[in-house]
């Protein structure tokens, strides 16, 4: 059964501007003027999603949605390196980024590793046509074999990753920016890509 999987990143917020490993930071707001003036251009959809983090479910609702938390969109965890700086990280713990980055099993933070992430995010794909997905929605598209999902750009990578079948390694050259459509069409197994529509044009801080 094909099925439409559209994926919105979350609008900016401190955590990102700063270059933060974000924990579960919420919008600021430059990021929330900037997900209202988006609104207008989300498309319909039969269910509608967030990831459970404070910077989806914000940006949902300031998209005008009424999505439902979804665990398994949940970001990538990265343990005791949530809320710290990149360059902070790799300047106190330069072996340990650098084994983060050179190996998809690895996990120094003591989260999760880039593979779980992307078999995590992948199972949750290949799932998406089952009928307990679908049948989350409740608006006019609610016959529409789709599904809208505000997810952290890290979930979204991890999603393309799987659907094309990529190395994992490939996650590291595919960027998302705030506010911007991917799309994914067709099942488990074969999947068809459209990457990075913005929503709207950006707004400065």
């Amino acid at each position: 059964m094909t099925v439409r999987v559209m994926l919105v990143s979350p609008a900016m917020n401190a955590a990102l501007r700063e270059a933060r490993f974000d924990g579960d930071a919420p919008l600021d707001r430059a990021g929330e003027r900037s997900a209202r003036a988006a609104a207008a251009a989300v498309p319909r959809s039969g269910a509608v999603l967030s990831g459970p983090s404070e910077r989806c479910l914000g940006t949902a609702a300031a998209l005008g949605l009424a999505a439902r938390a979804e665990p398994a969109l949940t970001g990538w965890d990265l343990g005791r390196w949530s809320g710290r700086r990149l360059d902070e990280v790799g300047a106190a713990e330069p072996d340990a980024v650098a084994a983060w980055i050179g190996d998809p099993s690895a996990a120094p933070h003591g989260g999760e590793s880039l593979l779980a992430l992307v078999e995590r995010v992948g199972g949750w794909l290949d799932g998406t046509g089952g009928t307990d997905t679908l049948a989350a929605g409740d608006g006019p598209g609610a016959t529409d074999r789709s599904v809208l999902a505000v997810a952290e750009p890290a979930v979204a990578r991890a999603a393309v990753v799987h659907a094309l079948a990529l190395p994992v390694e490939a996650f590291w050259r595919l960027d998302v920016a705030p506010l911007v459509l991917t799309e994914l069409s067709g099942r488990s197994g074969r999947w068809n890509v459209r990457l990075g529509r913005p929503l709207a044009a950006a707004e400065g801080p």
